[in-house]
């Protein structure tokens, strides 16, 4: 086969690799950072597609969230690839602050600020009371920090993106008069 390894990576090189990139966190955001802004729709399309994959990001749903981001996107008008580059803004590093933070607003928004609602997950938690207790409140917590995640995402990437394709146009314009 073409682009197959000689020799099969092992379970444990697949499982290190998939939690930690080959290289490095800073290389794989440069890389995600390069993909958006060679995007060539138009800058609010791209900026408002990669806060639909923030906002889906901080959502519970993993698993989901590629197919949400790019519903949401569509929805939007956003441009749907840059909204599946937004979704790695969720990764093993920021999902635990996803869930503690959106579990804890969820829990204020419900009014159980005090009352902790105690999980017995000594039965599994795949019973539908026990994952109901849980998703319930980060679902909801989710949503307003999802709406502040992708309200600063929006902010950062349309400036960026549209300095970008404006310098690229620049360019391109200055190599076709030489």
């Amino acid at each position: 086969m073409l682009f197959k390894r000689r020799e099969a990576e092992s379970w444990v090189n697949r499982v290190r690799v998939s939690l930690w990139p080959r290289r490095s966190w800073g290389r794989s955001t440069r890389y995600v950072v390069h993909r958006v802004r060679r995007l060539s729709a138009t800058p609010h399309a791209v900026a408002l597609g990669f806060a639909a994959g923030v906002f889906i990001s901080a959502t519970p749903f993993i698993g989901f969230h590629m197919i949400l981001s790019a519903t949401l996107a569509w929805i939007v008008g956003g441009s749907i690839v840059a909204a599946l580059l937004g979704t790695f803004i969720g990764n093993p590093l920021t999902y635990p602050l996803f869930w503690v933070s959106s579990y804890e607003v969820g829990s204020l928004m419900l009014g159980r600020g005090e009352n902790k609602v105690e999980l017995d997950l000594s039965a599994g938690i795949f019973q539908t009371d026990q994952i109901w207790t849980l998703l319930k409140p980060m679902t909801l917590g989710s949503i307003p920090i999802g709406i502040v995640l992708g309200l600063l995402s929006y902010a950062l990437v349309r400036p960026a993106v549209n300095a970008y394709q404006h310098r690229r146009r620049d360019l391109r314009s200055a190599n076709e008069v030489v």
